[in-house]
């Protein structure tokens, strides 16, 4: 299936349901008739979602405080019925707030926190933060506080400056210093979910600010179990990069290691099979030493240029004197977030942070 196809009769059936018991006077046969327009067929997910919304307005009333009690109870509606929680297709209700919302602060604030904990509201949040700026901030800092993990982790995940698939916010990756207590706050919270979101913000802090996420990993270390674990995932692009102060914190060096016999197996892969190399690792002192190994591979990209990217094998503790072989598959298979193009690429390898020479293999159509 699809996943524009989440957008599916059984789907607006259920929601009708929801709807006519929460809108009063809402006319079931109308709002299908106005989803189904004659391109419905023809929209993908984010059309479908965005066309789900607008419809959704023409049933709702003016007073857009009287809307979000409704949007409320439709909610209450579908939890009634059985109907799970942070379903995809249910994005249009933060898009709604989103869309209609804007201008109304503390009507959406509060519909935001209500909201999230049916569907998330990281996307939503987003514009209200580049409109309301710090004032936004506050607010989500008091969501770090909240009972509820889904609106706290909104606290964090809202407020990332780089967020993946959403818009970025440049007043916060210029200065991320207005969302650092809201990290603070979160960085021993119960719930992972929450938790790897803290991480996932400092990680994108550490793209524009690593000297930031340097210090807070010196401050958190050590704390728990779980901080450190926020830190080690909130310093993996440090850790890809070879920065020597992230490698140095975590006691990464590549004296006394050996890498021999570095074969690539594959010098001609065609497009849909894997690349397959294979090298021995050394450790020649004689105390243990904690080994990163990651290898790295430059694809080539339209414009004959190479653009590189790192896979991480393994990191653990290698005893002195052991020594070991080791063989990795990659594979080129064709995925919707990257096109592979034909030609020479190279790969090398990468023992804690300090990277070998390149090797040329081919990459044929």
């Amino acid at each position: 299936m699809l996943l524009k196809d989440l957008y599916s009769q059984a789907f607006y059936d259920r929601l009708c349901n929801a709807l006519m018991v929460a809108v009063p006077g809402f006319d079931q046969k109308k709002f299908i008739r106005n989803i189904y327009v004659a391109d419905f067929e023809q929209m993908e997910l984010k059309q479908r979602m965005k066309h789900t919304t607008f419809v959704l307005h023409q049933f709702m009333p003016d007073d857009y405080s009287h809307t979000i009690s409704l949007i409320k109870s439709t909610i209450q509606q579908l939890r009634i019925a059985g109907i799970g929680e942070d379903g995809l297709a249910f994005m249009f209700l933060p898009d709604y707030l989103e869309t209609y919302g804007i201008d109304y602060f503390e009507e959406s604030v509060e519909a935001l926190e209500f909201v999230t904990q049916f569907v998330s509201c990281e996307f939503a949040v987003r514009p209200f933060i580049l409109k309301y700026g710090q004032e936004m901030i506050q607010k989500m800092l008091e969501w770090s506080h909240h009972e509820n993990h889904k609106v706290r982790r909104l606290a964090s995940e809202g407020s990332r400056p780089r967020l993946p698939w959403a818009m970025a916010i440049p007043f916060l990756k210029k200065d991320p210093a207005s969302i650092l207590p809201i990290l603070n706050n979160l960085k021993q919270d119960p719930s992972e979910y929450v938790r790897r979101s803290v991480a996932n913000s400092l990680n994108d802090i550490a793209k524009d600010h690593p000297t930031v996420v340097l210090d807070i990993a010196k401050k958190w270390s050590g704390i728990s179990i779980e901080t450190d674990a926020i830190i080690k995932h909130g310093s993996r692009t440090l850790l890809k990069q070879g920065h020597l102060e992230i490698l140095q914190h975590y006691g990464l060096d590549d004296k006394g290691i050996l890498v021999t016999d570095f074969v690539v197996h594959t010098p001609e892969v065609k497009i849909g099979e894997s690349l397959e190399f294979s090298f021995r690792i050394k450790n020649e002192n004689e105390t243990d030493k904690k080994i990163r190994l990651e290898y790295a591979i430059y694809y080539k990209k339209q414009n004959g240029q190479n653009t590189k990217k790192v896979f991480k094998i393994s990191e653990r503790i290698y005893p002195g004197g052991y020594e070991t072989s080791i063989l990795r598959r990659q594979k080129f298979v064709l995925i919707t977030t990257r096109k592979f193009h034909a030609g020479e690429h190279q790969i090398s390898l990468i023992v804690n942070g300090a990277e070998s020479a390149l090797f040329n293999f081919e990459l044929l159509p």
